[in-house]
């Protein structure tokens, strides 16, 4: 038993070795370099992180952090105190303009085959929606596939009724995300589409793969249609949408009631929260890595996107204690407003033109805290090709999938500024489990992932920055 012991342990030892080896021999400037900085930000990433700690506070103490709201202030003012404790080179707060909406009540649901024969669903109203009336709506439900199958059935079959759209995630897509693209189209523009043909309200299946009794809101629209035209709409859990589909096929004369209480106010300011280190050799060109501050009021936001939010301030944190000193400046930015709005996206982009800003790279993680797999750039295939030649250097943390593709919703206005966008991409399959649900919750944050995501970014911005990035138009 200790010689096959022994054996076991000797091999580990070649294999080790032998990825260090390749990721030593296929970088192009000092190579020996770069594999020893990136085993240096890793040991201090996983020995002396402070990402977990920061975000048990800001999803137990804060919690849900939705625009505008009492908590998203609050953890402005949380994570600015985090910076700057760190003592980066500068800290301060953006301006930003963000909408106000308030989910009110608890929403409440049923529908009932018989009179006085009804069975109560897990809804929640969809970020955004107007309210039901006082009483709520009771009506028939015609379920539908899609919004193209609205305009077959027409306004004589849906009108005074209220639109259930099942369509559900592909299970068959192994990247989760290309398959909430897939149907996501009807929970943001279902009740805008439905009202057209008369529906009186909108009921849509969750964007979850799994079964289970949590429904999952989001943001939806309206478009510019009046405001006497909008329909409430909702989300029911996906258990709770395959019986209200069970039950149709079965009677099709079930009614559905529901009751939601929200409520829009006007616009209210709030703040990007960003730290900076300045660079020591090109000063003028800034490298960003960030995730989104604000969430939805279910749960507590700790996958989307506190995980995000801390993981970017880890990566300036790390950087400092190795006593790295990079030679471009270097900003942590927490954008508010990504849920429903993206308006700290955007003012942070516009603000950056109106500077003359250059921006040269910028990174997101707004993916959730699982294991990292690699990373997604937004860039020329000319400039993806020279990125990937990294690729080999991350190969020993099992992180090395570089693809060519998007990056995140936050970093996207800058793309217009000529900079290389990239996003981390953690893997995906458990992450529709929590996202904009009551199950994103701290509890289901994995510490030694969370860390190891932060890990990654760190490595990929010291890349960047010993390296530069050249234009991705």
């Amino acid at each position: 038993m200790s010689d096959l012991l022994n054996k076991h342990v000797l091999l580990a030892m070649i294999f080790s070795v032998g990825f260090t080896f390749s990721a030593w021999s296929q970088t192009d400037e000092t190579p020996s370099r770069d594999a020893l900085m990136l085993e240096s930000i890793y040991k201090e990433t996983l020995s002396n992180a402070k990402a977990y700690d920061w975000l048990r506070f800001l999803s137990l103490q804060i919690g849900g952090r939705l625009s505008g709201s009492v908590e998203a202030e609050q953890a402005i003012e949380y994570t600015k105190t985090i910076l700057n404790d760190l003592g980066l080179d500068r800290v301060y707060l953006q301006p930003v303009m963000v909408p106000k909406w308030v989910r009110g009540a608890p929403e409440y649901a049923y529908y009932e085959t018989a009179p006085g024969l009804s069975t109560t669903v897990p809804i929640t109203a969809l970020g955004g929606s107007v309210a039901t009336p006082s009483m709520g709506i009771k009506a028939k439900v015609v379920e539908v596939k899609s919004i193209e199958q609205l305009e077959k059935l027409g306004r004589r079959t849906i009108e005074g009724k209220i639109v259930f759209f099942n369509r559900p995630m592909d299970p068959q897509i192994i990247q989760t995300f290309q398959a909430y693209g897939g149907c996501v189209d009807q929970r943001y523009s279902g009740a805008l589409e439905a009202a057209k043909y008369g529906a009186v309200g909108v009921i849509v299946r969750s964007m979850n793969l799994r079964k289970d009794d949590f429904p999952h809101t989001g943001s939806m629209s309206y478009g510019d249609s009046p405001i006497n035209s909008r329909i409430p709409a909702a989300a029911i859990s996906t258990n709770g949408a395959d019986l209200l589909s069970a039950t149709l096929r079965l009677n099709t004369d079930t009614e559905f009631y529901f009751k939601q209480n929200c409520r829009a106010f006007p616009e209210v300011k709030s703040y990007n929260v960003i730290g900076e280190i300045r660079g020591t050799v090109y000063p003028e060109e800034i490298m960003v890595v960030g995730g989104h501050l604000d969430s939805w009021d279910l749960g507590d936001g700790a996958h989307d996107d506190g995980a995000g939010v801390v993981q970017s301030i880890e990566v300036l944190r790390t950087l400092k204690a190795i006593g790295y000193k990079p030679k471009r400046t270097m900003r942590a930015v927490l954008f508010m407003n990504e849920e429903n709005g993206l308006r700290g996206a955007r003012e942070y982009a516009s603000e950056a033109e109106s500077l003359g800003e250059k921006h040269i790279f910028a990174l997101e993680s707004d993916s959730g805290g699982f294991t990292p797999r690699g990373f997604q750039f937004d860039t020329s295939p000319e400039n993806f090709e020279r990125i990937h030649k990294w690729a080999a250097l991350f190969y020993p943390y099992f992180t090395d999938r570089f693809e060519l593709g998007g990056s995140g919703a936050d970093v996207g206005p800058l793309k217009s500024q000529g900079a290389v966008l990239a996003g981390l991409r953690p893997d995906s399959q458990r992450y529709f489990d929590h996202h904009h649900s009551d199950h994103d919750t701290f509890d289901q944050v994995n510490k030694r992932e969370l860390e190891l995501g932060a890990a990654a970014m760190a490595s990929l911005l010291y890349l960047m920055d010993t390296y530069g990035a050249e234009a991705s138009n």
